[in-house]
């Protein structure tokens, strides 16, 4: 009996660890994680790194005799999506691009601690495990707010630093973003009305404009089939990040939802030395939905890169 009760227990432990619904679910999201690399049309290497949360899946990508970059992609995202909103580093830049640990992808599925630093520690040990002392990093949304960990526990590490409408530095409060994206998205699974599920990430985008659809397919897919994580990198504090010196440029959304522009800039001017900031007029989290806006960021990227 005990014996049969342990198996159980062990089984359970083994089952929760996954971090998609179902086994089915797994694949689909592997499978449009394939296709997200493909679609890229440019050579990778699939690179496998340990750290001391789980084994790390990175891509590789890029010119192979340039100049480094880590990228941290968003929330229960991809590795290979983020590679796509920011392909406009890929012939310049060697990228090395990390699928989170505990998000889509494949890296371990041991989720991390979104309250403590434990994102910053896993990106300090990608870094040596690569084999670099130091390096440029680049953190959009969520993954800017594992870069600002990042900060916090290896500031030597990082060159330069680009945060893209991070998470971590001045997050909204969830009691807003239940009345924005929770109550749409709980009509969404109340009645499977398509309408609700889109009004449930209007908030995200700028002015009302649609969705492109790479990236609702990659919203939808990881509802869906993803155990998805709620919580954003909480906001450092300025005590973690005293050591921190390396240049860096942040890019907000002045109606960014999550993360709202002029209160992320006014914070970050308060505990970065040496912050260039850009406010994203009228913009929302989905910073890239226009190709005008999405090329005047690529350019002040590019600038912020050759200092």
């Amino acid at each position: 009996m005990r014996i049969k009760l342990s198996l159980k227990i062990r089984k359970r432990e083994k089952e929760m660890k996954t971090i998609y619904k179902t086994k089915q679910g797994e694949k689909i999201i592997k499978d449009l994680y394939d296709r997200q690399v493909e679609s890229l049309g440019v050579e990778y290497k699939d690179v496998f790194v340990d750290t001391r949360f789980g084994k790390t899946h990175i891509l590789q990508v890029g010119n192979p005799y340039a100049k480094p970059i880590l990228l941290f992609h968003g929330g229960n995202s991809t590795a290979a999506y983020s590679l796509k909103q920011n392909s406009h580093l890929i012939e310049d830049y060697l990228i090395y691009a990390p699928d989170t640990i505990g998000h889509p992808g494949k890296s371990d599925q041991r989720v991390l601690s979104s309250n403590s630093l434990e994102y910053g520690e896993w990106a300090s040990d990608v870094i040596n495990s690569l084999g670099f002392k130091k390096i440029i990093c680049i953190g959009e949304s969520f993954g800017g707010g594992i870069l600002a960990k990042l900060m916090c526990i290896s500031p030597e590490k990082i060159i330069k630093a680009i945060l893209l409408v991070p998470a971590g530095i001045y997050n909204a409060s969830k009691l807003k973003l239940i009345f924005s994206m929770g109550i749409p998205m709980m009509m969404y699974m109340v009645t499977k009305k398509e309408k609700w599920f889109e009004k449930a990430f209007l908030p995200m985008t700028t002015n009302g404009e649609p969705i492109d659809n790479e990236t609702l397919e990659m919203i939808r897919t990881s509802f869906h089939h993803v155990k998805v994580n709620p919580n954003m990198p909480s906001n450092i504090e300025k005590e973690d990040i005293k050591n921190y010196q390396a240049p860096t440029l942040l890019l907000a959304g002045e109606n960014d939802v999550l993360f709202p522009g002029e209160k992320v800039i006014k914070r970050a001017k308060e505990i970065m030395p040496n912050v260039e900031t850009h406010l994203l007029q009228d913009s929302g989290h989905l910073y890239f939905s226009s190709d005008k806006r999405k090329k005047c960021i690529e350019r002040i990227i590019n600038d912020f890169l050759l200092k």
